[in-house]
């Protein structure tokens, strides 16, 4: 009897020792079939976006059909505001997720810290894998000191937003995509007046138009790629910081506002891609820009450069300690270089692709044109494809953007100034030097 209870006890014992090994490889295949993805909610662009999920969620539908039994986890309701705050966290907790966004702002230094993982090898030895199809300056946005530490996702130019109600009642032709600073000045000169016979001026040649924008499209740099040095006394700089407050002159130091624009008093204004997109859509259509007629076209060039501006993206990178490098590898592929899912972001997002063959193609300049009036000019997609791609991508030092805002404060108070802007500058260039070192 007592034989057949200890036999019985062994073999319950054994028993719970096979369920919970059978449990433990079971959660361990669980875990490694999981791929935790980083993300946000909404416009990477400040814009409203209520579509960020269906385009997300497609991308994970497609790569878990491709790849049985894998799901692909991500954490709902994380907005761009609080994506860097919720991914710092992860990384010290040690759950960095396998693939994340990377916000511009985070790039060089999680790039720097070691959290993302250099991808020159998974590029090279990938022989289905051809970054010529993606826009040169959307494919450097995630370029670091030589290496491929992300890959891009979406991406945006600046674009000038010109008021042609405005045009048309001062007998003024929308000018060609050639045009250049000297153009805008004319015009600017023209339109700026006061309107109602107040004394004060109430509408405006330019808004928001600044230094920085004078500078790329005057050939000119205000850093060199990694920080090291700075440009404020260099002659197209210069030029350019000169350019912008003989704009400024006309307004005769006028504040110009965002509300001077919205109610068609103002002629041009830098914005976003995004922006386009967005306000030229119903519902968001009804919102903005209502009262007058609008459209969009290259900045103008500078005395030594071309119609171009910057251009914005939104990458994608590798947690460099990932055990799961080859599904992470293949995700990131699909969000970034497959067409249909990069096709997705003209549907639901309001960026543009990053490819080549998807901006160009038939069916996004048909997705462009589909909320768009009938006497209002459809955006090119071969004019859209030539801004990206010959636009230019803000140098990635770690402490671009304190430098930068920096800069930017002061270089604004000489415009307002408006004296003696050489020796400014160069007072400028001393400070940002010290700043540097």
């Amino acid at each position: 009897m007592k034989l057949n209870i200890r036999k019985t006890a062994l073999i319950l014992l054994s028993f719970m020792i096979l369920i919970s090994i059978y449990f433990l490889v079971q959660e361990n295949q669980e875990n490694d079939d999981v791929l935790e993805f980083g993300m946000f909610v909404g416009s990477n662009w400040q814009v409203e976006n209520a579509n960020s999920y269906i385009l997300i969620d497609s991308a994970v539908k497609k790569f878990e059909k491709e790849n049985p039994g894998v799901k692909v986890h991500y954490y709902s309701g994380i907005t761009r505001n609080d994506y860097s705050e919720w991914l710092a966290r992860k990384i010290i907790m040690g759950e960095t997720p396998d693939v994340f966004m990377v916000l511009t702002e985070d790039f060089t230094k999680l790039s720097s810290l070691g959290v993302l993982k250099d991808m020159d090898d998974l590029i090279e030895k990938d022989e289905d894998f051809d970054p010529s199809k993606y826009f040169s300056t959307s494919w450097e946005s995630g370029h670091l000191e030589g290496s491929q530490y992300a890959l891009p996702f979406e991406s945006v130019p600046t674009l000038m937003f010109v008021n042609t109600t405005m045009l048309d009642k001062n007998n003024i032709q929308v000018p060609k995509n050639d045009w250049t600073w000297n153009d805008l000045y004319e015009i600017s000169q023209k339109v700026t007046k006061d309107t109602n016979g107040d004394g004060k001026i109430d509408q405006f040649g330019t808004l928001n138009y600044n230094w920085i924008e004078a500078v790329y499209s005057n050939n000119g740099n205000i850093f060199d790629d990694l920080g090291q040095t700075a440009f404020f006394t260099n002659e197209r700089v210069i030029e350019s910081v000169k350019y912008v407050s003989k704009l400024q002159e006309l307004n005769e130091r006028t504040t110009v506002s965002e509300d001077d624009f919205n109610s068609g008093n103002v002629a041009f204004m830098p914005l976003l891609f995004s922006d386009y997109r967005t306000y030229k859509t119903y519902p968001y259509k009804i919102k903005k820009y209502t009262n007058f007629k609008w459209d969009f076209m290259t900045l103008p060039a500078g005395e030594h450069g071309n119609n171009v501006s910057e251009v914005k993206s939104l990458i994608i990178g590798m947690n460099e300690k990932t055990k799961k490098e080859k599904l992470a590898w293949e995700f990131i592929k699909l969000l970034t270089y497959d067409e249909e899912i990069q096709m997705n972001i003209f549907k639901y997002s309001q960026g543009s692709s990053v490819l080549k063959t998807v901006t160009k193609s038939k069916e996004a300049e048909e997705l462009l044109m589909q909320y768009t009036g009938v006497d209002e000019r459809v955006i090119d997609n071969q004019l859209l494809s030539e801004i990206i791609e010959n636009g230019v991508i803000a140098p990635k030092f770690q402490e671009y953007d304190k430098v930068i805002n920096l800069a930017d404060s002061e270089v604004n108070d000489i415009i307002l100034r408006s004296n003696d802007i050489d020796s400014s500058m160069k007072i400028l260039q001393r400070t940002v030097l010290k700043y540097l070192d």
